[in-house]
């Protein structure tokens, strides 16, 4: 049992509030997911031909400056960068496969939560109001964001093991539920160069995706095409760049709730979660139907 929650922002004006408006949300998870948290936020671009990678070290005294000031000279690449808790966030001007390759060999010990142009990724064990609290959630800034509260039954309690999962540029994933065929499908997705770094069924599924898309897919029909290849019962909440999106399986056994107003779109797996938003009285509220996407997506970026 796990806890999901998503607010995508329809009105610019509420922006400034993300953190402050999802912040509850999360918290609220709590009964669902006590074990770790995690939100994929999107926001703060960074410019056209850059990148923006979440970068994470288990040393909480890490030298992040010395491995900016490294990894400024290797990529031969403008950098700026800023720290959150034990993690820090590096705005490079270079491409996504030069960077990976880069940190790969030069830095093995840290971990890229996620890499794109606007995502950003934290997410620690914990109880969700100690994770909100660390990386001081309620104050930042943004146009949508996704988060996890977990409940691990399959698998040890770690960081690398919570969620959200990303696995390609500004693509996250969180997931209730368990797949039966993610062990091969796993192996399948290696073979097309998609890597991981868990054994997590969700991260296989992010995978699934990012393969999908690079293929030349649709959000919506690398989703549907989901709904054929991923065996077992599951929500999945995703986090794009320019929007997000919600799925559940055929059978839809697994809770969920989606909430729409003029100002933004909300979803969860409990309606309770949803309670603290401004004007949620008169959202139109429904859950959504079996093997449906759902997606709310701004154009032209």
């Amino acid at each position: 049992m796990c806890g999901i929650v998503g607010l995508y922002l329809k009105n610019p004006a509420l922006e400034a509030r993300l953190g402050e408006l999802f912040e509850p949300m999360l918290i609220a998870m709590t009964d669902r997911g006590p074990d770790s948290a995690g939100f994929a936020i999107y926001g703060d671009e960074v410019a056209e031909q850059s990148i923006k990678l979440t970068l994470r070290h288990p040393d909480t005294e890490f030298d992040w400056e010395d491995l900016a000031e490294q990894a400024k000279t290797g990529l031969s690449a403008s950098l700026e960068w800023f720290q959150n808790a034990n993690v820090a966030v590096f705005k490079l001007a270079a491409d996504e496969s030069a960077a990976r390759q880069w940190f790969a060999e030069h830095a093995p010990d840290v971990l890229i939560l996620s890499i794109g142009r606007s995502i950003e990724i934290l997410k620690e064990v914990g109880l969700p109001v100690e994770i909100a609290e660390r990386f001081s959630l309620a104050s930042m800034q943004g146009t949508h964001i996704i988060g996890h509260t977990r409940m691990a039954t399959e698998s040890a309690v770690t960081m690398e093991g919570s969620h959200p999962f990303s696995t390609g540029m500004d693509l996250c994933l969180v997931h209730n539920g368990s797949l039966s065929n993610h062990n091969r499908l796993r192996e399948a997705l290696r073979r097309e160069g998609i890597s991981f770094e868990t054994e997590n069924d969700s991260e296989v599924a992010a995978g699934y995706l990012t393969w999908r898309l690079r293929q030349g897919d649709t959000l919506k029909q690398a989703l549907e095409s989901a709904l054929q290849d991923l065996d077992g019962f599951f929500t999945f909440t995703i986090g794009t760049r320019n929007g997000f999106a919600v799925i559940r399986d055929p059978i839809a056994c697994k809770p969920a709730v989606l909430a729409e107003t003029e100002d933004y779109v909300a979803m969860a797996s409990e309606y309770q979660a949803l309670t603290s938003l401004p004007g949620i009285e008169k959202a139109r509220v429904w859950e959504p139907e079996p093997a449906t996407v759902y997606a709310w997506e701004r154009q032209g970026q």
